[in-house]
């Protein structure tokens, strides 16, 4: 039910932008026109650049207002442009705003919307008119011209064909809906070299926030986790060493169930030291044994930290790391490689990690039997798909991981896409580069 309410609005706003395409389209059309002939003409005249400049400006400004237009009425999202410099100096002010390309790439959006609003004006308004008149083409000539008249072929093939303009007035809205996008997204949007920077940046803040992170939680598990395990093993093995003391009191050594003292002979020893002797060693094999459980512990918190920090079966590369990562899933997977490179070192750890945290989503959150993990890395790009067939309604920000998952492939230029419908299948994939 929401995602069939959210495809009924978006045809609404598809229909809205049809209808403000025309009247937006000329006005941003005769704006750009103007422009680019005025500044023409002055150029040769102290006016010339000044006059281009606020123009270029109020272009930005109208940039602006359609980029939010089609986010509202297409639910296209485009990232805003950073904000152009602001050097001190009228001169060196007025060299950046005629060489700001977001100013130009909106000016040029304004010449292509007009052509692209008028289409949409024509599918919105004119296409259904034309049906209407078509599909009732007998009847509006018989009412135009009365008495007596033969039927045509124009009259047989009219309503068919008024009917059919009708049906493909969806399809042609919503192509020209997906044409307003990518132009928006083209030229609405920040520079290419501005994207990326402002990627970089993003990915960098998330990378190091994440080894802050990661820092932190492995002195906290350290401290609270394996510190205090092994302080609890001096304690062990010195609470032994005191059993050991009392078994064994005046220099007798404790050994197999029977004390031998260290002076004359052992003619004085009495029934009552023996059952005091046997006590005390049971006491030290239980402390003993408290000591072997505890350092097995400790060992295995170990392995757990250096896992977490770099695994160690990625020393054999992904062919190695992942059917034995797959191997531990409490969902069963089936597994498919065709690792025909190696990757970098730091790709291989993402797609690792990756992998992991997928299988965990699976296991937590989908209800899925099965899962299918599928890795690649030809031609200098890394794939890894997982699909499983549990209920579905995952997505990124969904609060399953995916979120962060995604963040940290962008660090390393990974992209995460992600295709889950209502009940299932759900479908994840991530793209990385093989080198940086």
């Amino acid at each position: 039910m929401t995602r069939w309410r959210r495809g009924l609005s978006v045809r609404g706003g598809e229909v809205a932008f049809a209808l403000l395409g025309l009247p937006l389209g000329v006005l941003g059309g005769v704006y750009a026109v103007a422009v680019l002939y005025a500044g023409a003409l002055l150029s040769l005249t102290v006016l010339g650049l000044p006059f281009v400049a606020a123009a270029l400006v109020g272009a930005r400004g109208i940039g602006g207002l359609h980029r939010r237009l089609v986010g509202r009425l297409l639910g296209e999202r485009v990232a805003a442009p950073p904000a152009s410099a602001r050097p001190s100096g009228l001169l060196a002010r007025g060299r950046v705003v005629l060489t700001d390309p977001v100013a130009w790439r909106a000016l040029l959006y304004l010449l292509l919307r007009l052509p692209l609003g008028a289409l949409g004006f024509l599918a919105v308004v004119g296409l259904p008119l034309g049906s209407v008149w078509l599909a009732g083409f007998p009847l509006w000539v018989r009412l135009l011209e009365p008495g007596p008249r033969a039927v045509d072929w124009l009259d047989v093939a009219g309503p068919p064909v008024g009917l059919a303009v009708l049906a493909a007035v969806p399809a042609v809205l919503r192509a020209l809906s997906r044409a307003n996008r990518a132009l928006a997204r083209a030229l609405l949007g920040p520079v290419r070299s501005q994207q990326r920077v402002r990627e970089l940046e993003h990915a960098r803040a998330t990378l190091l926030a994440e080894n802050t992170d990661r820092l932190r939680r492995l002195e906290r598990d350290l401290h609270d986790g394996t510190q205090a395990q092994l302080v609890a093993l001096a304690i062990t093995l010195s609470l032994a060493d005191d059993a050991l003391g009392e078994a064994a009191p005046g220099g007798a050594v404790a050994f197999g169930g029977a004390a031998v003292s260290g002076a004359e002979g052992g003619a004085g020893a009495s029934a009552g030291s023996d059952a005091g002797s046997g006590a005390d060693l049971g006491r030290l094999r239980a402390l003993v044994d408290r000591a072997r459980g505890q350092t097995d512990d400790t060992i295995t918190g170990l392995r757990r930290l250096t896992r977490g920090i770099h695994p160690v079966a990625l020393d054999g590369g992904l062919a190695e790391a992942l059917p034995a990562l797959t191997a531990t899933s409490p969902v069963p997977v089936t597994l498919r490689l065709d690792l025909r490179e190696r990757p970098a070192e730091v790709i291989e750890r993402a797609v690792y990690f990756c992998a992991a945290e997928l299988l965990t989503n699976v296991a937590k959150h989908s209800g899925a039997r099965a899962v299918d993990l599928t890795a690649s890395a030809v031609d200098g790009r890394v794939r890894l798909t997982v699909r499983d067939d549990g209920r579905g309604g995952a997505g990124i920000g969904a609060g399953t991981g995916l979120t962060g998952l995604a963040e940290r492939l962008a660090a390393v230029d990974g992209r995460l896409r992600v295709d889950s419908p209502p009940g299932g299948p759900t479908l994840v994939t991530a793209e990385l580069p093989s080198r940086l």
